[in-house]
């Protein structure tokens, strides 16, 4: 097992603020950042954002302002909004930083120099919002169906990528690594991609010449033009982690997963590896490739209206119960789509009747039977036992399904602990048992066993709901327990402090009226 892990968002382009799309894979980089720090690895998340190329000058002159200003303007947001709700990132780079300049400019040297760049004339179908030119096999109706526009007819003489000397490698490397790309189906998309492209020649654009678009990092070999917006931003995964004299580069990169939306799977699946070889460096470990988040069964939406606010839900909401929704409602791979109803009712069903009730009625026991304090348990029966053997599968599964990217099946699993302590609860009835005579030891050893459930529950879930855990961690007396804990031995059974003051607060998560509901996209 790697003892680092390196997690990467896209750096998100400088178009619009954040929007349910962008907030899905950054709290699922998060998560899987804190789970890999909790299992005691050195753990690294990079983010960011991407600033060149023509989608800025759209929108600077949309805003009357310079590509500068619009990408100090654009970044700052994003900060903001991430930092505001809590998210961990190691570093947010900027495509406009001085280092990423530097590193760009010294790997496009490099590529140049072992001759894997031409000069060429060159025409094609170029669609602005994705900045990169497009075949056939790309478009639906003749549109761009990202973007729903046509593409431009576009000829003019550029720098080009000998790119398609390296598909031969490259099928041959992701049909010997069959969980390089994860899940199967993009793999296999992947494939049939450099078949097609192959045909093609693969060459691929890496210029723009300044008197059409000078906003960009200039090639260190042509001051008359300026570096291809994705070449450049591809780059940063490598700039964000010291490339290429930090100590601590080659055991970062050799740990690295990309997480990224299967829109721009192709730049991360075939430039991205070919660039890579082209300077000497092996592959990424993982690119995971998740599906969209439609809002209402349609697709997100500039002209829609429909890019759901992370700020308007955690107001609305709670940022805790959005980030649980987001990370147990998509299987990863998978499209997945938003409503308010389906977020309230999750809320609802997973985390106020079945983990806040567990919560509420364990410490009102506590409070009630054993005076507030995590009691001593009496001898343990076949009860306790099945609780027991629920939890001790826990972390084994738990990281399995989190080192493949399976989020949603990690949680699953961790509120099958949440499901066997209430149905125990519900078979120990301690609030009977506590009025039969010497029936006192069964109900110590009835809430030690739901407080250690609880214990376990935390500490599993506090990548996912770092807020939500430290609170149940503080009621139950285990405070600060986060600051030391290591998997998988933290979540072993047994680790509670006996005779820890609880406290009952107030309800985790309140129930929501469905009847409350305002319009998807408040």
């Amino acid at each position: 097992m790697s003892e680092n892990f390196y997690v990467t968002t896209p750096i998100y382009y400088i178009n619009g603020e954040p929007h349910l799309g962008h907030t899905y894979t950054t709290v699922l980089a998060d998560t899987l950042a804190r789970y890999h720090a909790l299992a005691g690895e050195r753990s690294f998340f990079l983010t960011g954002s991407d600033e060149h190329g023509e989608k800025a000058l759209e929108v600077a002159a949309e805003r009357q302002e310079t590509p500068q200003q619009v990408a100090d303007h654009y970044a700052k947001i994003f900060r903001e909004v991430w930092d505001t709700l809590g998210i961990r990132y190691d570093r947010f780079i900027r495509t406009t930083d001085a280092d990423h300049k530097a590193v760009v400019q010294s790997i496009l040297q490099t590529v140049y120099d072992g001759g894997h760049i031409e000069f060429k004339e060159y025409e094609g179908l170029y669609c602005v919002g994705c900045e990169r030119f497009l075949t056939d096999r790309d478009l639906e109706d003749g549109l761009c169906p990202d973007h729903e526009r046509a593409p431009e007819k576009r000829s003019e003489a550029n720098y080009f990528f000998k790119m398609g000397k390296q598909f031969a490698w490259l099928s041959e490397f992701i049909e010997t690594n069959p969980d390089f790309i994860r899940p199967d189906r993009y793999r296999n998309e992947v494939l049939s991609m450099l078949k097609e492209e192959s045909g093609l020649g693969g060459d691929l654009c890496i210029s723009r010449p300044k008197t059409r678009l000078d906003w960009g990092i200039e090639l260190p070999f042509d001051e008359g033009y300026v570096c291809y917006v994705w070449f450049d931003a591809l780059i940063n995964y490598l700039t964000g982690i010291g490339y290429p004299d930090d100590p601590d580069f080659p055991a970062l990169w050799a740990s690295a997963e990309h997480l990224i939306g299967k829109d721009i799977l192709k730049p991360h699946a075939i430039f991205w590896p070919c660039m890579l070889r082209a300077i000497g460096l092996e592959p990424y470990r993982h690119l995971n490739v998740h599906g969209y988040w439609n809002v209402d069964s349609r697709k997100i939406s500039k002209s829609l209206g429909n890019r759901i606010s992370p700020l308007d839900m955690n107001e609305k909401y709670g940022f805790e119960s959005f980030r649980y929704y987001l990370l147990r409602d998509m299987s990863f791979g998978i499209d997945s789509n938003f409503t308010e109803e389906s977020l309230v009712t999750r809320i609802n069903s997973d985390l106020a009747n079945n983990l806040g009730n567990l919560v509420s009625r364990t410490l009102n026991m506590v409070k009630r039977f054993a005076e507030g304090n995590v009691p001593e348990p009496g001898p343990i029966g076949d009860l306790e036992r099945e609780v027991m053997e629920v939890a001790g599968r826990l972390p084994e599964a738990v990281d399995r399904e989190m080192r493949a990217t399976r989020c949603h099946r990690a949680l699953e699993t961790i509120f099958g602990l949440v499901d066997a302590a209430n149905r125990y609860l519900e078979r120990r009835e301690p609030w009977k048992v506590a009025k039969q005579e010497g029936g006192e030891e069964s109900v110590r050893t009835t809430l030690y066993t739901c407080c250690e459930a609880l214990r376990i529950t935390a500490i599993l879930l506090s990548p996912f709901l770092p807020l939500t855990a430290a609170e149940i961690l503080e009621r139950i007396g285990q405070s600060g327990e986060l600051e030391s804990a290591q998997l998988p031995q933290s979540a072993q059974w047994g680790g509670i402090q006996v005779g820890a003051a609880t406290q009952k607060g107030d309800p985790l998560f309140p129930r929501i009226d469905l009847e409350t509901i305002g319009e998807s996209g408040a």
